[in-house]
């Protein structure tokens, strides 16, 4: 329990355990929950993450009162019934998506704390082989965050896992449905900035009506321009004004609004009935209908909420929600319906108008910073998105910057970066009003709200394994609402909803092609791999001259040898004395141990000298500079070198070591720290046997290797082969890439041909070269070129 307190005492690891803590759990995991259950969060510490939670998670919803009732009347209100009618709405749809369905639902199917469409993606490939890309290894199930669930034989989920399995278009189809939900989120972080930004802005022109409106655009471009060039400090100096902000506006909002109730009518409560839902729409007419694409700008940002889940625990999320966000919110739209049934004329700017002259400047600068914090939260969701992406394979290679040592979370990727700011800037001075970029942000949100409902049939089937029953239920409920909003927002396609559309668009031919090659890269490595007796037919020597020296050979295999290595020793004449196929793979989980993350197996004879070492990491995780990945590289060779000798004899077969033993029973025992490296370096130094402290995990294992019969000349052969090793590693290190490029074959159709041959091209020829991603240094890299066809 000394482990667990220690860990306890870091923010991130509490949170990451409250997660891991409300997932379903089998039996053995369920005896340690009754342990780890007393490590609970303190009251207080909830209370914290709680508050702190308003800045990062709630800052999109809670600047939609800026222009939620403008979007509902672009035009006038005919009747004080109408914004009874449209307050009811908007008080039920804040009640039955953000507070039932995401807050008390669909946050609680979040990826040990991560949430967003790729989170829930990277659930359901764990628990079925849907991944399009075929690198699965029964040992990636070994790792702690993996945490996969075995299914009854005749259960609904097993069935409906083989339905799933059953054909690749399916895979294909639940992939397209990521992707597009992904691609919206995108568009929703271009956005976001822009109508919240305009909308706060807007209230200089409420003050001063002879401003021209060119002058309110200019100050919310500016500002736009100023948040973005912001981004590389990232938001971890000035994420602690963001709490405070945030709830100083929820308090004003929900402050205003109880006093506007009490000055102007407080009959608008009426709302609370849902009679006047029904009253509302039953007066008819193609407006009424239209109105609900205003109504749903109450509930935007409640996908943006499930995406930026990462730091906080479920229960603070909802105590947030509960206490804070949900009650300002319903105080505000009602304070504001009631200033319109009085002022039924300032429907286009009725949150200024509502304010009283006393305070109007403090509200308008919190205004301002609210939808900047707002902005702020989408942006950085952008970025996550982005990275889940780049991580499983859907997004050209870009540059990841970390803003924060203490959460990783926190990223920065500056070509993204700047494709926003102009995307955000163009549509801003490109409408120049809330209604035509209301109706585009109405668009992207319930197109990503509907991509997350089905992902959720999915997660409750085969992760939660919930009964078809309470499935149904919640899928009614939800296709209800948000296919009903869906309809509404048709009708403004060409008012504006055509923007997310197209950018959406964009993204989506980007990240399809991209897969599309990678997989493609994929297959040809795995039809293409040299089989091993090509290789034990070369001989010790590989017919080669071995040169001193490591060669590192990256590959995308995770078994056989790839055919970059064939096709090198084909047309160069040496090779170096020791071989090291380096596979770098990125697994469906947000995080792989670093004690984890590489395996180490050996590949033909000793004397071959060749090795294969997989790194696997997860869609959070960052790959680090080379010096300090090759240090990790070669300890772990290092030790699997040591341990060999308490294990079987290994050729290539799938079976892996990892020296922290999470595959091997042999190597379960065995664990090495610091110290221990030291001794096994000396070892490799002096040449001598190796002599540990009895009371180390290395002195058991010799004791234990001893008690069997083990020789001196034995431990001498491995201490020799570590002294090669060590030697070689001073001869000097080469990393050795593929530069594969892809091409049509002549025959393709042309939409292939312009998919590969231009598309997939272009991005290869901008995105970051796999050199530059390893930190590899020019004058250690040898890259082999290969052109295959599809």
């Amino acid at each position: 329990m000394d482990s667990v307190n220690e860990e306890t005492n870091n923010k991130g690891s509490m949170w990451e355990l409250d997660q891991k803590l409300d997932q379903p759990m089998d039996e053995e995991a369920g005896k340690l929950k009754n342990v780890f259950r007393e490590k609970k969060f303190s009251a207080l510490l909830l209370l914290r993450l709680a508050f702190q939670s308003l800045g990062v998670v709630y800052g999109d919803l809670g600047t939609s009162p800026l222009y939620v009732f403008y979007n509902t009347f672009p035009r006038e209100i005919k009747d004080p019934e109408d914004v009874i009618g449209a307050l009811s709405l908007i008080i039920y749809s804040l009640t039955l998506v953000p507070l039932l369905k995401y807050v008390f639902i669909v946050c609680r199917a979040n990826d040990n704390g991560q949430g967003g469409t790729f989170a829930l993606y990277s659930l359901l490939c764990r628990h079925a082989d849907v991944n399009t890309i075929p690198n699965r290894h029964r040992t990636d199930e070994d790792l702690t965050t993996y945490s996969r669930y075995k299914f009854h034989e005749n259960s609904f989920a097993a069935k409906t896992k083989r339905w799933l399995e059953k054909h690749s278009s399916r895979k294909n189809g639940l992939l397209l449905l990521v992707l597009v939900g992904t691609c919206m989120a995108i568009g929703d972080g271009i956005l976001t900035p822009a109508i919240s930004v305009l909308s706060a802005a807007g209230g200089i022109k409420v003050d001063h009506p002879n401003i021209s409106n060119d002058v309110v655009v200019l100050v919310a471009v500016v500002i736009l321009v100023g948040l973005f060039s912001l981004q590389h400090y990232g938001t971890d100096k000035v994420g602690w004004l963001f709490a405070p902000i945030v709830l100083l506006w929820f308090l004003t909002i929900g402050g205003v609004g109880a006093f506007n109730i009490w000055k102007y009518d407080s009959g608008v409560l009426r709302a609370f009935s849902p009679v006047y839902i029904y009253r509302y729409l039953k007066r008819g007419g193609k407006d009424r209908w239209t109105s609900l694409g205003g109504v749903m700008l109450s509930i935007t940002g409640t996908e943006a909420l499930f995406a930026d889940l990462a730091h906080f625990p479920v229960l603070a999320i909802q105590i947030a929600f509960t206490v804070v966000v949900f009650p300002c919110l319903l105080l505000a739209y009602s304070g504001q319906a009631a200033f319109l049934v009085k002022n039924q004329e300032h429907a286009m700017d009725a949150f200024y108008r509502s304010i009283p002259d006393s305070i109007y400047w403090p509200v308008f600068v919190v205004a301002t910073l609210a939808a900047i914090v707002a902005s702020q939260a989408t942006i950085s969701a952008t970025f996550s998105i982005i990275k889940q992406a780049l991580a499983l394979g859907c997004f050209p290679r870009v540059k990841v910057v970390h803003t924060s040592k203490k959460f990783l979370g926190q990223i920065y990727i500056p070509d993204i970066n700047w494709i926003l700011m102009v995307l955000c800037i163009a549509v801003t001075a490109g409408f120049r009003n809330q209604s035509q970029i209301g109706n585009a942000y109405g668009t992207a949100v319930v197109i990503v709200m509907l991509a997350t409902t089905f992902l959720m049939i999915l997660i409750m089937l085969l992760v939660w394994r919930w009964h078809w029953v309470l499935v149904l239920i919640f899928t009614g409920f939800s296709l209800f609402v948000e296919l009903t909003y869906f309809s509404a927002v048709l009708f403004k396609v060409d008012q504006g909803g055509w923007v997310p559309l197209v950018i959406a668009a964009a993204f989506l031919i980007v990240m399809v092609v991209w897969h599309y090659g990678t997989v493609k890269r994929y297959e040809f490595e795995m039809h293409s791999k040299v089989s091993m007796a090509w290789i034990l037919g070369l001989g010790p020597s590989l017919g080669l001259v071995r040169v001193p020296g490591i060669g590192l050979v990256y590959t995308e295999l995770a078994s056989g040898v790839p055919n970059i290595f064939s096709h090198f020793v084909t047309n160069l004449p040496a090779i170096h004395s020791v071989v090291v196929f380096v596979c770098v793979k990125y697994l469906p989980v947000y995080t792989v141990p670093e004690e984890e993350r590489f395996l180490v197996k050996r590949i033909g004879p000793k004397n071959f000298h060749m090795f294969r070492c997989v790194a696997r990491y997860g869609y959070k995780d960052l790959h680090k500079k080379d010096d300090e990945f090759e240090r990790k590289l070669f300890h772990n060779l290092f030790m699997f070198v040591r341990l060999e000798s308490m294990m079987e004899g290994c050729t290539d077969s799938d079976e892996y070591s990892s020296i922290y033993g999470q595959q091997t029973t042999q190597s379960r025992d065995c664990l090495y720290d610091d110290n221990t490296m030291s001794e096994i370096e000396r070892t490799i130094q002096t040449g001598v046997d190796c002599i540990v402290p009895i009371n180390s995990p290395l002195g058991h294992a010799s004791l234990a290797a001893r008690s069997v019969g083990q020789t001196s000349s034995q431990t001498q052969a491995e201490v020799d082969e570590l002294e090669f090793l060590n030697r070689c590693r001073d001869a000097g290190v080469v990393h050795i890439l593929g530069n594969t490029v892809v091409r049509a074959r002549r025959d393709s159709r042309f939409y292939k041909k312009i998919a590969v041959d231009y598309i997939y091209a272009f991005l290869r020829k901008i995105c970051r070269e796999n050199s530059v991603i390893f930190h590899v240094p020019h004058e250690s890299l040898l890259n082999v070129g290969q052109v295959f066809y599809v």
